[in-house]
């Protein structure tokens, strides 16, 4: 019963419920990219030290969540396809490996994500600013009152409060990525009858259902032989 309630892709509401997931994943990826700008723009670029090093809350933050949200991108697109494709094997296995690899760069950003902003609340910000002065890296002096304070060419305690306030929303995002790609790869193994999400008749359902609707392209071919008839006949009548 635990593995049917997991396997919710039927021939009524499936396509249509991975055509949502699918215009879900593309706003999830594109906030994920839009929160990795806005951080890297705001707070990395006072941080990242004249060597080119930056912190491990930067590696972990940033690189890995725009790479989420650019594959999260591709996931919906390729779902929004697969949802208009129900009888293409191609595209549903291009669905399944793209899905995979999102669920599992997902699931490692929202840990990184969890690691980084526990790292920072630790030690109070102190690791994340430690390129901007030796003097801030005692955890038991405030980021304002530090050594090195009037040193920094930015609002220490601005850059804690920033990244902290842009790492939370990117893992919730993140979290969000890897459940509805979970639910793209179980989506195009029942498409595929594969694995315990295999559903008897499934096929036959799906291509009964195909042929009630024609496709969008014959739809548009006989608008254009339409199109050219009438204008044959009105070249005709002029000529008449």
């Amino acid at each position: 019963m635990r593995c049917c309630s997991l396997c919710g892709f039927d021939a009524a509401q499936g396509p249509r419920r991975l055509m949502r997931v699918g215009l879900a994943l593309i706003l999830v990826g594109h906030v994920n990219l839009l929160l990795g700008a806005v951080l890297h723009g705001t707070v990395l670029r006072h941080v990242a030290n004249p060597r080119g090093g930056v912190t491990p809350e930067y590696t972990t933050a940033n690189v890995i969540s725009v790479g989420s949200g650019l594959l999260s991108v591709s996931v919906g697109l390729v779902a929004l396809l697969a949802s208009r494709n129900l009888l293409c094997p191609r595209l549903h296995w291009v669905l399944l490996a793209l899905a995979l690899m999102n669920l599992l760069l997902s699931a490692a950003c929202s840990l990184g994500l969890l690691l980084a902003v526990s790292l920072t609340v630790a030690n109070g910000g102190h690791r994340l600013i430690a390129d901007c002065h030796p003097g801030l890296l005692d955890p038991l002096v405030p980021l304002d009152e530090g050594p090195g304070y009037a040193d920094c060419p930015f609002d220490p305690t601005r850059i804690y409060d920033t990244a902290l306030a842009l790492w939370i929303p990117s893992l919730v995002m993140s979290a969000v990525e890897a459940a509805l790609s979970g639910y793209c790869c179980v989506a195009a193994l029942t498409l595929r009858g594969v694995g315990p999400c295999r559903k008897e008749g499934l096929q036959r359902q799906l291509e009964e259902l195909v042929e009630l609707e024609p496709p969008k392209c014959k739809r548009q071919e006989n608008e254009q032989l339409l199109d050219q008839n009438q204008e044959i006949q009105a070249s005709l009548k002029s000529w008449a």
